[in-house]
This record gives structure tokens, C-alpha cells and sequence, in this order.
């Protein structure tokens, strides 16, 4: 079902800090049983971002948070793959996992910052940031980064846990919050932290399974 995406009431400001090394500890611990803790939960819109990718014009595709590789495989095979990821941990995973089961539309799996991915303006002709918009240091850098390295009228993708309107689980996620540094990512994070209000209107959500967990947000990059 889509939807206009609506901010959450939590502070933007209020979440713990969470820089480039707390992210490459956290997902250093997380690496070896990440497949199986994450995997399973956040199958259902991996699956529906990859085929938001696969349907998208254009065959240049940037993956920012490969992680593992758990969607590699997923991806048409005319579909040219660059993953990112800050986890050398995770990347060997994925180099692994792209050995072993061939998968030869993968060109490049980098280990690189994605809010300064250091790619040349308008290389690619899709961007999708899978559970990482809550995991950067500063997510509207994220953001600005995939604008730019998105050539004129592609497609900017996000999937990503964003915080409840309000009701219990909003009360979890604020309670979980000083957690973040250990977590590896921000359980109170509101789509206003990645996409200004003002331009909030062009986007396009799609809640997905499980429980409306996460949602995945699609934007037309503007000329």
C-alpha cells in the first residue's frame, strides 16, 4: 500500500550519537550471524526493493550497505551492481557470496563512506540505500550524496525502519535510542533526519511486510 510518508514525533536530535567507527564496530560484531539474526526479518523489503530496482530504467545500480550480499543474487543479470559498504567484514562476506555463486553483473563490491562515496557526478542510473539511512552519522548527507552520483531522472531508492507516528511502539523505540552506539543503528529515526519536510511531498512510500516494519521510499532524482 502506498502512501504520503508522514514524520514520526520523535527529536531528530534526540538520538545518540552514531559515528563511521561505532558503525564498523557494531557491524564487525554483527557480520558473522547477521544473515541469520537480520536475514529472515527483513527479507520480504529486500525483495520488494530489488524488484523496485529491476523494474526501474536504466542499468547502472548502486547498492549503498551491500552488507553480506543477501540481495546480489536477486538482481536481474542485465543489471550492472556496485555494493558500498563501510564493513570490511561484511564485503568479505559479500565477495564470498558473489564467488560462489557466480553472480557476474557484480562489478565492484568497495569498501567506501557512502555520505562521500567519492563516484563521479550522474554515473549511476539507480541508487538503493537498503537499512542504511538510520545507520550513517548524518543521513541528509546520504541523501544529497545519492542525488548526486544519480544521473537527471533516475531512481533513488530507500528501505529502512522509520519510527511509528505514536503508540507503544513508539515508546520502545525511544527507550531503545541510548542503545544506538551498540546497536549500530538508530531505532527512533524519523524521515526527516533523511529528507527535508519541504521535500518530503515527492516521495513515495510502500510499507512492507513484516507488521509494516519497514518501508521502502522511492523518489525520481530531479534534473
Amino acid at each position: 500500500m502506498s502512501d504520503t510518508f508522514k514524520t514520526g514525533r520523535a527529536d531528530p536530535l534526540a538520538a545518540s550519537s552514531l559515528d563511521a567507527d561505532a558503525v564498523r564496530a557494531a557491524y564487525r560484531r554483527w557480520a558473522g550471524v547477521y544473515d541469520n539474526v537480520f536475514g529472515a526479518i527483513s527479507g520480504p523489503a529486500r525483495r520488494a526493493a530489488v524488484a523496485a530496482v529491476n523494474r526501474a530504467p536504466g542499468l547502472n545500480v548502486l547498492e549503498v550497505g551491500v552488507g553480506t550480499g543477501l540481495a546480489l543474487p536477486l538482481y536481474r543479470s542485465e543489471k550492472r551492481i556496485t555494493g558500498i559498504d563501510l564493513s570490511a567484514e561484511m564485503l568479505d562476506r559479500a565477495r564470498i557470496r558473489v564467488r560462489e555463486q557466480s553472480l557476474s553483473n557484480v562489478d565492484h563490491l568497495l569498501e567506501l563512506d557512502a555520505e562521500d562515496t567519492g563516484f563521479e557526478a550522474d554515473r549511476f542510473d539507480i541508487a538503493v540505500a537498503m537499512f542504511v539511512a538510520s545507520v550513517v552519522p548524518h543521513p541528509r548527507k546520504l541523501a544529497d550524496e545519492l542525488r548526486r552520483v544519480v544521473r537527471p531522472g533516475g531512481t533513488i531508492l530507500f528501505v529502512n525502519h522509520f519510527a511509528a507516528d505514536g503508540g507503544p511502539v513508539w515508546w520502545v523505540e525511544r527507550a531503545m535510542a541510548p542503545a544506538s552506539r551498540a546497536l549500530g543503528w538508530h531505532p527512533d529515526f524519523t524521515i526527516d533526519r533523511l529528507i527535508a519536510p519541504d521535500d518530503a511531498t515527492a516521495l513515495v512510500t510502500t510499507k512492507m511486510r513484516p507488521f509494516g516494519l519497514f518501508r521502502l521510499v522511492s523518489m525520481v532524482n530531479p534534473a
